[in-house]
């Protein structure tokens, strides 16, 4: 828990498993304020008499646990670890981290997600529209397991942070996951941070990618075949979405942007540092430049 100013706690990390206590017992409400219908019981290898048990339904009580059962349960103990309001902000970060490495299944992001709620979920909010944004979705064209894992969030995380990355700060990037991690703590806590100015850009980008090339935006392109194939590449957007966003940002004009994108494989900047082996640290200081130069349609 992170305990607020005004001494009420938010859940950090168990929600779905304190949601599940609590729709079990009947007590789950929905935005509404409206109870959400209780769970029922499935019977296992072990315990097969848990079939279709309830907490307690008045209709059924044959179904439903016993008094003595519903006590049990109720003064079970249940652990608890408590940021207090007086902890600043990278206390709460580092305690989250450490209380996630031990057998959490969590992805990248969405332990950053939590972070991110720790530090301003308005930001985080923010971020999740971004991710939504349609033409963004039919793009990037994920899976059901990425988007379980919030990946789309992380997608567009990285484009705030890398479309307008100085070169600079590109050639210190060290490890990228901590590197996305402490600079969206950056960016989630600066007032000045223009929200309007890169959901414009966002959008526009995106936009005009879903209009190109729709669902073929980040996939390989197969110069023999003369078609893009197979799955999501990162470094395919790295150059594509990176390399659009920054033009766009600066005023440059881009265009022929399907031909462009399929360019690149025949490009040996881009094939010799895309492929398999070649760590992201080393990837992003050659790629992104590449990117901007190749949707540079001033150029």
């Amino acid at each position: 828990m992170s305990q607020r100013k005004d001494g009420i706690w938010d859940v950090v990390d168990g929600l779905q498993r304190l949601s599940t206590i609590y729709q079990f017992m009947g007590i789950l409400k929905d935005e509404n304020s409206n109870n959400i219908a209780p769970l029922t019981l499935c019977g296992t290898k072990y315990l097969p008499s848990l079939e279709g048990k309830k907490w307690n339904d008045i209709s059924d009580e044959d179904s439903s646990f016993t008094q003595e059962l519903r006590l049990i349960i109720k003064r079970s103990k249940i652990n608890v670890s408590i940021v207090l309001k007086e902890s600043d902000e990278t206390a709460k970060y580092d305690l989250f981290q450490r209380l996630n490495t031990g057998g959490s299944d969590l992805s990248p992001q969405e332990v950053r997600n939590c972070i991110l709620v720790m530090l301003n979920k308005e930001f985080y909010n923010w971020l999740q529209t971004l991710a939504s944004y349609e033409p963004f979705q039919e793009c990037i064209a994920l899976s059901d397991r990425p988007l379980k894992e919030s990946y789309d969030l992380e997608l567009a995380l990285r484009f705030l942070i890398f479309s307008d990355i100085d070169t600079q700060e590109l050639n210190q990037l060290g490890d990228v996951g901590i590197f996305i991690t402490e600079k969206m703590r950056v960016l989630a806590v600066d007032n000045n941070f223009d929200k309007v100015s890169w959901e414009t850009l966002f959008k526009k980008t995106f936009d005009l990618l879903s209009e190109n090339l729709s669902d073929e935006s980040f996939k390989r392109y197969d110069i023999g075949k003369h078609k893009f194939t197979g799955g999501f590449l990162l470094s395919q957007y790295e150059v594509v979405a990176y390399g659009v966003g920054n033009n766009l940002k600066n005023s440059n004009p881009v265009i022929d942007i399907r031909e462009k994108a399929a360019s690149i494989w025949s490009d040996k900047r881009y094939t010799e540092w895309s492929g398999s082996g070649i760590t992201a640290t080393r990837r992003l200081p050659r790629i992104l430049p590449f990117g901007r130069e190749v949707f540079n349609g001033s150029n």
